[in-house]
């Protein structure tokens, strides 16, 4: 919201919920990574989005509209304002009166007054403000993608049409290349994925069609089909973009562009085009790199454990590791540690592949096989960069690994990610990687283990009583990790989403982490040094009080985050 910087503290220190000492550091931070104020104190944790509005409606007499608990949006309603420009201007109409001439406008920021009067005088009716926020909005423009599969077979039919009259009943894929508006469809598509939250988009081709996916939420759904003939024309617009081989379909690529947003910003996006047999396969990850970054609270960690995380990363030295499967949020977790340890008396150095999020005023370096630039020759050349603090990506390789352990021996925190099912296991694999059990003692100062598991819709959710047979599984569970109070460990009620508009009727919105941190104290440092399994350092560790990842799953089972179905799918993964 463009609110004035001076009114904004007035509000909030006569609010007594935040003290001007904290106020001007987040004021500083906003000038510094050059975001808006409001979004800088949301992200360190001062205050919350929620409060935010409440505390504007109740001075600025603006009322509050959540759009995830009204009906959906009819097409007449959704069509009064162009999504393009609903999305460049966050807002959207939400009710028409006819008999009072009014429409009720949502709006991310009420006292934007130069749009509110560009709507009035385009749709000629009385326009009635109301304050909502982010996630509401999201939800809103969402709507404007339910009619996207019936647009574009509209588009791809009409035009096969005029082709193919022209050229005598055959298709001309050349001259179909050129009447099909493939820009928009692409940019549509990549747009409704944004809209949904979606970290990936997969374009798969079938015999007959070409299939649309997208991984929401982990989880991936299928968006819509599309007609045949379309399928070699996005492919090729696709390698375009990303600066790909167009005559090349027998050989996997690899490929990055960006992609501008029409609500304005952009977003990156990482392709792989891997040939199948129907065709050639296209996933693309997206990249929110102007994406603001998560706060630990936000990443699901518990108090105990943000607690232990800020303890840790104080330190000068010493290595940080984040562990778990691909596409479970490890990177997402470096960031927000990096965020937190992103002061001008520090100097930041990065090596990643890819590069998924930008960093204001850090150093970060892309891996380029192609140009030499490997995790091991890259760090070992930003070593030399006077770093305080270094983050490599991934773990991988032997070299990796010895250099990053030279690093934190020599006065740098190493933050870094790896592939283990859980903390204790990271300590074998390096191991295993030829890192000597002495150095891995003195360097590793923590391991943090984490899947991400989807979140209870927080509009359908419903209570009710452990049935036998779960109780009997999470029973099971307790005793393969060693725990031993085991009764104190079973919630006794559970909750789940029975499914509405608001979560695409599937119980489930959004995702958190659950997390396990393996602090390296005096007792797992002997194991290590003795080159002790995993399972035995996982011993000493819930002796010390470490909260497996089951474990803390089940706490968010209790407080109904999260249903015990998706804590027993992703912790065996």
């Amino acid at each position: 919201m463009h609110i004035p910087e001076h009114k904004l503290k007035d509000l909030l220190l006569n609010s007594g919920i935040i003290k001007e000492k904290a106020f001007a550091a987040a004021t500083s931070e906003a000038g510094r990574l050059a975001m808006p104020l409001a979004e800088v104190l949301v992200s360190r944790g001062e205050i919350t989005e929620d409060y935010l509005i409440e505390l504007l409606e109740s001075n600025y007499h603006i009322p509050i509209i959540d759009l995830r608990k009204r009906p959906a949006l009819s097409k007449e309603i959704i069509g009064l304002v162009p999504e393009s420009y609903a999305k460049a201007k966050n807002v959207v109409i939400f009710e028409k009166d006819e008999k009072k001439n009014t429409l009720k406008l949502a709006m991310a920021d009420p006292l934007d007054y130069e749009t509110i009067e560009f709507l009035r005088a385009k749709l000629k009716m009385e326009i009635e403000v109301y304050l909502t926020a982010r996630s509401s909005l999201k939800f809103g423009l969402k709507q404007y993608g339910k009619e996207i599969k019936k647009e574009f077979d509209e588009i791809i039919s009409e035009n096969v049409k005029k082709v193919m009259g022209e050229v005598g009943g055959e298709i001309d894929m050349s001259k179909l290349a050129d009447a099909l508006p493939i820009v928009t469809i692409l940019d549509s598509i990549i747009e409704h994925a944004v809209a949904l939250n979606a970290s990936d988009i997969h374009f798969e081709p079938l015999p007959n069609e070409l299939l649309i996916r997208y991984r929401v939420d982990g989880i991936l759904d299928e968006i819509l089909t599309l007609q045949k003939v379309i399928e070699p024309i996005l492919v090729a617009r696709v390698k375009i973009l990303a600066n790909l081989q167009i005559d090349e379909h027998q050989t996997p690529q690899d490929g990055r562009f960006r992609s501008e947003m029409a609500e304005g910003g952009f977003i990156d996006i990482r392709v792989n085009i891997m040939p199948v047999m129907n065709g050639e396969k296209i996933e693309m990850r997206l990249l929110k790199s102007a994406a603001r970054p998560l706060t630990l609270e936000e990443l699901g960690l518990s108090a105990k454990g943000i607690q232990q995380v800020q303890e840790e990363i104080k330190k000068p030295h010493g290595m940080i590791l984040v562990t778990g499967p691909t596409g479970h949020g490890k990177t997402t977790t470096l960031y927000a540690i990096l965020h937190i340890l992103n002061t001008p008396a520090v100097n930041i150095n990065t090596i990643e592949d890819p590069i998924e999020y930008e960093i204001p005023r850090a150093n970060q370096t892309q891996v380029n096989q192609k140009a030499g630039i490997t995790f091991a020759n890259g760090l070992r050349a930003l070593v030399r960069q006077n770093p305080d603090i270094v983050m490599i990506g991934e773990i991988r390789d032997d070299e990796t690994v010895e250099i990053g352990i030279h690093a934190a021996l020599t006065g740098h925190l190493v933050l870094s990610s790896l592939h283990t099912n859980d903390a204790p296991s990271a300590i074998p694999r390096l191991l295993d990687m030829k890192a000597p059990a002495f150095l891995l003692a003195s360097t590793v100062i923590m391991v943090i283990a984490q899947r991400l598991v989807r979140k209870n819709c927080t509009r359908c959710v419903y209570s009710f009583p452990i049935p036998k047979e779960i109780e009997n599984l999470v029973r099971q569970q307790l005793k393969l990790i060693g725990e031993t109070k085991i009764e104190d460990k079973i919630p006794r009620t559970l909750f789940k989403g029975k499914g509405c508009d608001l979560c695409n009727h599937t119980g489930y919105a959004g995702q958190t982490g659950i997390f396990e941190i393996l602090e390296i104290t005096d007792g797992i440092r002997e194991l290590i040094l003795r080159s002790k399994p995993a399972n035995e350092i996982k011993k000493q560790g819930i002796k010390e009080d470490m909260v497996t990842m089951f474990e803390d799953g089940l706490q968010k089972v209790e407080r109904g985050v999260t249903t015990i179905e998706e804590i027993l799918r992703v912790v065996n993964e």
